[in-house]
């Protein structure tokens, strides 16, 4: 006697790769994840740690400067602080606070730091060239339009700054498409045969 096959219903669950480290593409701390801050929390966080650690850095110059030339205070003190302000930005900006294993202390590597290095120095680049500018044309610029003009660009400079590290530097990637289900369809019965031709 013919036994009867019984196939049921199966489900093909297709599951995105491997969650890798906040800093890195394809995170689990993808856009549009609970971990992540939405862009206007984001903001808030970017200019209020960028603005706490450009505080603490001029005090810290000060200071420095007392027992080093002032160049090389300030030097010091910029490195210090654009890693600083890079990690408080990784860690609490633009992703979760869960420390990837393997990293120690630093959230990110050095090609991120780098970068971010990079959106400094052009943000930078942007008020120093607005204020040389605006000296082109007037020599003897008065403090209220000189101030005007350096807090302009360096508005114009921030946003600039935080968009280049919200969608560049840590950029996390597309979001993760959710699992994929495929319903095949099941097999029928000898004995389901057998009742339908009679």
């Amino acid at each position: 006697m013919d036994r009867a096959l019984h196939t049921s219903t199966r489900e093909t669950r297709a599951t995105p790769g491997s969650p890798s480290t906040p800093c890195s593409p394809n995170s689990p701390n993808s856009p549009g994840s609970p971990d992540t801050p939405g862009a206007v929390s984001s903001f808030v966080r970017f200019v209020i740690l960028g603005g706490g650690v450009g505080l603490a850095s001029s005090a810290a110059v000060a200071l420095l400067a007392a027992f080093l030339p002032f160049a090389l205070a300030n030097a010091l003190i910029a490195v210090v602080s654009t890693v600083l302000a890079t990690e408080l930005h990784a860690r609490f900006t633009f992703a979760s606070e869960q420390r990837p294993a393997g990293r120690g202390l630093l959230r990110c590597g050095l090609r991120h730091h780098l970068q971010s290095a990079g959106t400094a120095t052009a943000a930078f680049a942007v008020t120093t060239l607005a204020v040389l500018v605006l000296h082109a044309f007037d020599s003897t610029p008065g403090l209220a339009v000189e101030q005007t003009v350096y807090l302009s660009a360096s508005a114009l400079a921030g946003i600039g700054r935080f968009l280049a590290l919200r969608l560049y530097v840590f950029a996390t990637g597309r979001k993760r498409p959710a699992p994929v289900t495929v319903a095949l369809p099941t097999s029928p019965t000898r004995r389901d045969l057998l009742t339908t031709a009679s």
